[in-house]
């Protein structure tokens, strides 16, 4: 008897997989969305899902030797910090971003950073011509004998440049744009994606090269294709930032050699994407002081940030006020907000509130609680904040100004930069120039204005 042939239908979208054909997607809400898969592309997705174990047998784990990981760097120091202190070889990093954000400039520059310390390195585009990016690489001062292009879509082509010649660092820009002929659904398909990333990952992991693919976002910020993409790459990195602004921020949101908490502060200049020298002043203005504005210091990972914290408040003409955040957490805005009413009395039911955090920074952390409280009495107010002052401190549902960790490393920061006044939590032992003044609860912190 012949063996039943079993359907299988995939989201071309996301990803999401049925037995039958589905109208809309559960997973995505995508409509019309379903394909069937053929043969081939159901045998390429068992692969790319089986777990290849070369252990037939457990050993304990005290009998199990450490693999050291050895790194090289990228001649880049934002983009080593990132990555957890170099490029690992035979790893696979996923990089993602908004169109026009800088993912192509930022890769060849650091392409051609690596390629001045004598490593061969293999920028593959399948999106622009060589000549394009040649004319890229003389604005960016990245080129080098040893970076050589290839404008292909094709993976069997990539495949055989790979063993012309023994490259150490591979860039493919960008992974939705490659097919392979084994496949015949369209290039950026759920199945070409997954095929073409588990090609790349064997050859990274048989040759020890350090393999960097670009990927597209979706319109919610997710990287486009299935998620299995995001799980077979060692590194996941998102880089951040409006078109219009200079500074541009890559963050790990997955590293299997180093900590997520970093993120890399890149400056967009006319010689393309550099290392930001002077962060600190990026983020802040120490001119005239206004209303509305208030200081803090938030860590991204291990780098501690001055940041301005922007507020306005105005009468609503509406029954239901306006709240709006940008950078700031806006269920924390509301709850600040009820708390204000209830401990200083003041109506903001009748006020609009707005909150911004200045550079494009997102605060993720409850440390600039007092800073915003500080910036929307500001603003209430009309009352200036001296800009040599600063806010920390994370602020209770019951009122009280609680203490933040590394709250040395933030003062030391706030003392390098000229910051006078501390108002936090508790004052610590550390003794710097900056003086502390310590404040316990919400309702003290009205004498400040």
């Amino acid at each position: 008897m012949a063996k039943k042939k079993t359907s299988l239908f995939e989201c071309q979208h996301c990803g999401e997989q049925a037995t039958k054909w589905l109208g809309k997607c559960p997973s995505c809400g995508s409509w019309d969305s379903f394909v069937e898969l053929n043969n081939e592309q159901q045998e390429v997705l068992k692969q790319t899902s089986k777990v290849i174990n070369t252990q037939s047998k457990a050993k304990p784990i005290t009998q199990i030797e450490q693999d050291d990981v050895i790194r090289f760097s990228s001649n880049n120091n934002e983009f080593d910090l990132v990555l957890g202190g170099g490029i690992v070889p035979g790893s696979l990093t996923l990089i993602g971003g908004s169109p026009g954000v800088g993912k192509s400039t930022l890769l060849l520059k650091v392409a051609g950073s690596i390629a001045q310390s004598g490593k061969k390195v293999l920028y593959v585009s399948g999106e622009e011509s060589a000549g394009q990016i040649k004319l890229r690489a003389n604005r960016l001062d990245a080129n080098n004998k040893d970076l050589y292009l290839l404008s292909e879509i094709k993976l069997e082509e990539i495949q055989d440049e790979l063993l012309r010649d023994n490259y150490e660092v591979v860039i493919i820009d960008s992974i939705q744009t490659i097919y392979s002929s084994a496949l015949t659904s369209a290039p950026g398909s759920v199945s070409q994606v997954r095929e073409i990333t588990f090609e790349l990952m064997r050859k990274a992991k048989e040759s020890d090269i350090a393999m960097f693919i670009i990927g597209h976002i979706t319109k919610d910020g997710s990287i486009a294709g299935p998620r299995v993409l995001e799980h077979m790459v060692d590194t996941v990195l998102y880089f951040e930032g409006e078109s219009s602004k200079e500074l541009r921020m890559l963050r790990g949101f997955k590293n299997r050699f180093g900590s997520t908490s970093e993120i890399g502060i890149f400056e967009m200049t006319n010689e393309g994407l550099i290392s930001a020298k002077d962060i600190a002043s990026k983020f802040f203005d120490k001119s005239k002081a206004q209303s509305g504005s208030a200081l803090t210091v938030a860590m991204e990972g291990s780098r501690a940030l001055i940041l301005e914290v922007q507020a306005l408040v105005t009468e609503s003409t509406y029954p239901n006020p306006k709240r709006s955040a940008t950078g700031f957490d806006l269920n924390r805005l509301n709850m600040l907000l009820a708390l204000l009413e209830k401990k200083l009395d003041l109506p903001f039911n009748n006020y609009d509130v707005f909150i911004n955090i200045s550079g494009g920074i997102k605060i993720k952390e409850s440390s600039a609680d007092l800073a915003v409280i500080a910036a929307i009495i500001s603003s209430f107010r009309d009352r200036p904040i001296s800009k040599e002052s600063i806010f920390i401190g994370e602020v209770s549902l019951t009122g009280e100004i609680k203490d933040v960790y590394s709250m040395d490393m933030r003062l030391k920061e706030a003392n390098a930069q000229g910051i006078t006044k501390a108002i936090i939590a508790q004052k610590p032992a550390l003794k710097i120039s900056t003086k502390c003044f310590a404040v316990d609860e919400v309702s003290k912190m009205i004498e400040l204005f």
